[in-house]
């Protein structure tokens, strides 16, 4: 998988617009599943992507390291062979002196060849670890990211069962209000209310019924005193003499 690719896919996954995408969703909790299971899958192969990059970049850094200290080695031989062929040559030994110079030239070819590869090494290496940063960067933003898919896909299934347990009670009270068992009560009510209105009324008449027979026996006391003192004052009459007046002288 190449560096570029890799770059690209990081920095597609960590500008995504997770809200957004929720929006568009016809099923925002599958849509976040995915979305988790794609973004898992991407860390992963980005963390390989990553850890084979950096491989790459130490192994080019060694190298480096090698052709500075190879050019730096044959430096001294360089230098050394030089010396030697100075020496030689103040002592009258000129053939060599010269052959130590060739050698001074051999290795002085030798530095120069590793610091051309050095040289050519360094952008590479910086550019590497550019790269590099960039992956690792762009690492902890997918694993940011991730963590933000998660976080949201456990609100949503929370909201989901609080919304699921909400319309299940809406459901019932539905149900209840279709049944309406406060109709049933008041009808019993009603019913309770005619038969203590039922009783009422009898306990009224009954009552009435009494007066009226205190009353009757009133009249029947009543007239039966007034028999009785005509009776009185037919017998008075009946019995009863005419005064005589005395006679005059």
């Amino acid at each position: 998988m190449a560096k570029q690719s890799i770059l690209g896919r990081i920095s597609q996954l960590v500008r995504a617009n997770i809200n957004a995408l929720i929006d568009q969703a016809e099923d925002p909790q599958l849509m976040l599943d995915q979305l988790v299971r794609d973004y898992t899958n991407s860390i992963a192969d980005a963390e390989q992507a990553v850890a084979q990059t950096i491989g790459n970049l130490r192994l080019a850094e060694a190298d480096y390291a090698e052709d500075v200290a190879a050019a730096k080695e044959w430096g001294g031989k360089a230098l050394a062979a030089s010396q030697k062929a100075d020496n030689l040559r103040s002592s009258g030994q000129t053939g060599e002196g010269d052959k130590f110079d060739a050698l001074a030239k051999v290795a002085l070819s030798k530095q120069i060849s590793f610091e051309n590869e050095a040289k050519a090494e360094a952008p590479q290496i910086a550019s590497q670890g550019e790269v590099v940063e960039k992956l690792k960067t762009g690492l902890i933003g997918m694993k940011s990211k991730l963590d933000e898919l998660q976080t949201k896909r456990d609100q949503l299934v929370a909201r989901a069962k609080t919304a699921e347990a909400q319309s299940k009670v809406q459901e019932a009270v539905k149900s209840i209000d279709i049944l309406d068992p406060t109709s049933e009560v008041s009808r019993f009510e009603d019913k309770v209310r005619r038969v203590e209105a039922q009783v009422a009324g009898q306990s009224e008449l009954a009552a009435s019924s009494l007066d009226a027979q205190f009353e009757e026996l009133e009249d029947d006391t009543t007239n039966a005193e007034v028999e009785a003192r005509l009776s009185e004052l037919k017998g008075i009459g009946a019995g009863a003499t005419p005064a005589v007046e005395p006679a005059s002288e």
